[in-house]
């Protein structure tokens, strides 16, 4: 079991009478780490399958749960569990599990926590990969899916029956950045006897931190801005130490959809400047969506920063900053938005996001293809939707490169 700890001979501890933690910042470069006796100042990367016991009672004793240390790095690893620490530090929870991707992350916290029997409801704005798990794969064994509009409070409460036991969202959500008012979420959820959980991806804690506003568990692709420059693939969940520290890990430890090491390691240096590209992303993306909201050829604009998203009231109470994350529609259909894609010089096509590089991708046949036309229009994916992740180039640069096929457009 991972949880917070002030492990770093750096970190300082909190004086007595002390009413606050280290600051972000400090806990993003320091959490978590426990140096070993050649002092090394950088967290290391412990690339060995499995540890060597003292004796043959010590092995018994931590196989058996009553000795704490390392056994197997399917499930305990000091790289992986510095870069655990680390992040429930910042999301402020009590412990996080590592996992090989943000949707082994969300795969081990459905094994965990449902049965043949039970009910989910999610918001219909998911990852296309998320919506696939909850409505395709689950449904095999026995757990049946309502699929809600992300903003509909009332729609949420009507899906709940006696049998749920999880609701589900992403917000920001993914590609059209609408935002649900987590608080009042969490008050439904909890009123009628659930879990709520959200996919923080897009904001990250530097923006927004689900679980101080009464969410239950916090799941992340570290994939996207956590790692921030595109090298790995991993995830995490994130919440208490019974739900997460006993069952999640209970699912990891057994079935062992695990992070490496190396990318543990990759994940560490990219929390250490978490906060300062979250900024820089956000300020980037407010001025792009700006200049796109005035271009006469783009019909809408999706970015929660700009006054007219209808949950720009939430910026400041709930999220930090309108994000990364600029979506828009382009004046025309299929045709016209391959041709913005095509016409980029600098700008990567490639569905990934979260990157120092900006990004630019069609929801409607990548992220989201496998989803049927119906499922994408009920989730508002078009033919004419962009999605740009943006990166940390020149905001200028950015904007010339989206200006060469908008003007063909």
């Amino acid at each position: 079991m991972t949880c917070t700890t002030q492990s770093d001979p750096g970190l300082p501890d909190e004086p007595a009478g002390a009413t606050e933690a280290p600051g972000f910042a400090t806990r993003a470069v320091r959490a978590g780490q426990r140096r070993t006796e050649e002092g090394e100042h950088a967290e290391p990367i412990f690339t060995t399958s499995s540890f060597v016991f003292s004796s043959a009672a010590e092995a018994a004793a931590r196989f058996a749960g009553e000795a704490e240390g390392n056994i197997y790095s399917r499930f305990t690893n000091p790289t992986v569990r510095t870069f655990e620490e680390r992040l429930a530090a910042l999301e402020g929870g009590e412990c996080c599990v590592a996992a090989a991707s943000g949707m082994a992350a969300i795969l081990a916290l459905c094994l965990a926590t449902l049965e043949a029997g039970d009910h989910v409801v999610v918001s219909r704005s998911v990852f296309g990969s998320t919506s696939s798990l909850f409505g395709k794969y689950l449904a095999r064994f026995g757990v049946a899916t309502t699929f809600v509009p992300l903003t509909d409070p009332a729609a949420w409460e009507a899906a709940i029956g006696t049998k749920t036991r999880m609701l589900f969202c992403e917000t920001p959500s993914n590609p059209l950045t609408e935002m649900a008012d987590l608080r009042e979420l969490a008050e439904i959820a909890h009123r009628r006897g659930c879990r709520l959980v959200v996919d923080n991806c897009f904001c990250t804690p530097a923006l927004q931190r689900p679980l101080e506003l009464g969410a239950d568990v916090v799941v992340h692709s570290a994939t996207k801005y956590l790692d921030g420059q595109g090298r790995c693939v991993g995830g995490a969940v994130v919440g208490d130490r019974k739900l997460v520290g006993e069952a999640v890990f209970g699912v990891m430890r057994t079935a062992g959809p695990t992070m490496s090491p190396f990318n543990a390691w990759v994940f560490l240096k990219g929390l250490e400047t978490l906060e300062l590209r979250m900024q820089a992303h956000a300020r980037a993306a407010e001025q792009l969506a700006a200049w796109l909201d005035a271009h006469p050829a783009v019909a809408r604009v999706h970015y929660p920063g700009l006054p007219q998203h209808p949950q720009h009231h939430l910026i400041g109470a709930q999220q930090r900053s309108g994000g990364g994350i600029v979506s828009f529609e382009v004046r025309g259909a299929r045709a016209e938005a391959w041709r913005v894609i095509d016409s980029t010089r600098m700008i990567s096509i490639t569905a990934n996001l979260g990157d120092a590089k900006t990004t630019i991708t069609h929801p409607a046949t990548t992220t989201h293809g496998r989803l049927s036309a119906a499922e994408r229009a009920d989730a508002g994916i078009t033919e004419s939707l962009l999605r740009v992740a943006v990166g940390l180039e020149s905001v200028a640069d950015i904007q010339a490169d989206l200006a060469r096929g908008l003007a063909v457009s």
